[in-house]
């Protein structure tokens, strides 16, 4: 009987474990979830009675590893700093390891290694990054395989709220980690190319070069540009692309009021706001501001250059952020306590529902003709049960366990799921648990005739 350790039993992991469960009983697998927090473990062990869990400190080496020794496969959902240990533990013991996270800099060295030991160590087999590298993968290889020529690639995902949960004027609340929200745009200047030109867009004017996505039954969304786009170059293999271009999707509306908080300065997270012990948010808000006699609302719709009653004021004066109520904290950052107000005013109700929505735009030359396939996702889900984060991120890392399991992946050594053996596979069995990407294939001439 092969055994399966998860690490890390969040938000995230609930369908991977509720898929597992699933499939173990036609396998024979021995599922083991091992997770920091009592209570989650608790929880597990009354959901899922035929599976093993277990409370560890993955930070405990000798407890690490005893777990990780019994294990035939392991799949990290621990938050991606803890996952170098795991790293080691599985390359010491000799493991097989799956994760949704990015490929980092200390494991691209450990390369070498990973491959002397024989052993399949597959990354960013989640949702962004993942199924994005596994649609977009199929798209590009279905047009190479008849000939064609890649000469743009366009591609965003999105976690967002489900219409009808996204009940308030941002149509956004927290579904995933706060920090990277907050965060979002401040590493570095986003990179991509468009139309054989280089773009370079420094952090303060991301959230101003947005392009419009049309999503089938969903409407309208707005993308901005990601950090590092010309990487994707090599990674698909579309070096004759004149357009390379990811970017994250958002309401229409969301950046143009986000860059206020960009503009003022209130995602800084690099230095700790003096004298914040005593101020309200009106007063933090003030303290970026030049000096005006008038109204604060007046002086800061000024400053962002709208007007008072805009739609992007209505957004700012919803969340509170110009009220002399009292921020609360004594030591943190403009971003700390940015992220404190959004995490008060963008909660999720048990009842709420989410949505994750991806499009690939791929232009190419075929038989002497330019065509623009446009490849449309979106996945729903209630977030007290199976969220489509969810499901978009456990989903592809289940199948693809699977897959390891029963020895159907030859790829070993660090690989992600660019390679057909594995990314057909998940996509076809994705089909059958909804996740189904909708596909329109149209000439580039009628594409931009609209």
């Amino acid at each position: 009987m092969k055994q399966l350790l998860i690490l890390g039993a969040g938000r995230s992991s609930t369908a991977l474990i509720q898929y597992l469960c699933e499939q173990r009983q036609q396998y024979h697998w021995q599922i083991v979830v091992a997770d920091a927090s009592e209570q989650t473990v608790a929880v597990l062990k009354q959901q899922y009675p035929t599976i093993e869990t277990q409370q560890i400190d993955v930070l405990n080496e000798e407890a690490r590893n005893r777990i990780v020794k019994q294990a035939d496969l392991v799949i990290s959902m621990l938050p991606a700093r803890f996952h170098i240990h795991v790293v080691h533990s599985c390359l010491a013991l000799q493991k097989n390891l799956i994760t949704a996270s990015y490929v980092s800099d200390d494991v691209k060295k450990l390369r070498t290694d990973i491959e002397n030991k024989g052993l399949t160590f597959l990354y960013e087999c989640g949702l962004d990054p993942g199924l994005d590298h596994m649609s977009a993968m199929k798209l590009i290889d279905e047009v190479k395989a008849q000939g064609g020529t890649i000469t743009s690639f366009q591609s965003s995902c999105g976690g967002l709220m489900a219409p009808g949960s996204d009940d308030n004027p941002w149509r956004y609340k927290f579904t995933w980690n706060p920090r990277n929200v907050v965060l979002a745009g401040k590493f570095g200047t986003a990179q991509y190319l468009f139309r054989g030109r280089y773009k370079n867009i420094p952090h303060h004017h991301v959230f101003k070069r947005l392009s419009a996505v049309e999503v089938p039954d969903y409407g309208r969304f707005e993308s901005y540009p990601n950090r590092d786009s010309l990487k994707y170059r090599d990674l698909y293999g579309i070096h004759q692309a004149e357009t390379i271009l990811r970017g994250t999707l958002r309401r229409p509306g969301f950046c143009a009021a986000w860059n206020a908080f960009v503009q003022l300065g209130l995602t800084d997270d690099s230095y700790e706001v003096r004298n914040l012990e005593n101020m309200t948010y009106a007063d933090f808000v003030r303290a970026y501001l030049p000096y005006s006699e008038d109204s604060l609302v007046t002086n800061f719709s000024r400053y962002i250059g709208t007007d008072v009653t805009s739609e992007l004021m209505d957004r700012i004066t919803w969340l509170g952020l110009l009220e002399e109520k009292p921020i609360g904290l004594t030591k943190a950052s403009p971003a700390d306590v940015l992220q404190k107000l959004l995490e008060e005013k963008w909660q999720t109700e048990p009842q709420n529902e989410d949505m994750i929505v991806m499009q690939h735009l791929v232009g190419y030359q075929l038989n002497g003709e330019d065509l623009l396939t446009t490849s449309s996702l979106a996945v729903t889900g209630r977030l007290n049960h199976l969220s489509g984060m969810a499901k978009t991120v456990g989903y592809p890392l289940g199948i693809a366990a699977k897959l390891i399991l029963n020895n159907q992946v030859s790829q070993a050594g660090l690989a992600i799921p660019v390679h057909k053996e594995i990314y057909q596979p998940i996509l076809q069995e994705l089909e059958g648990l909804g996740i189904v990407f909708q596909n329109a294939t149209r000439s580039l001439v009628s594409a931009y005739s609209h």
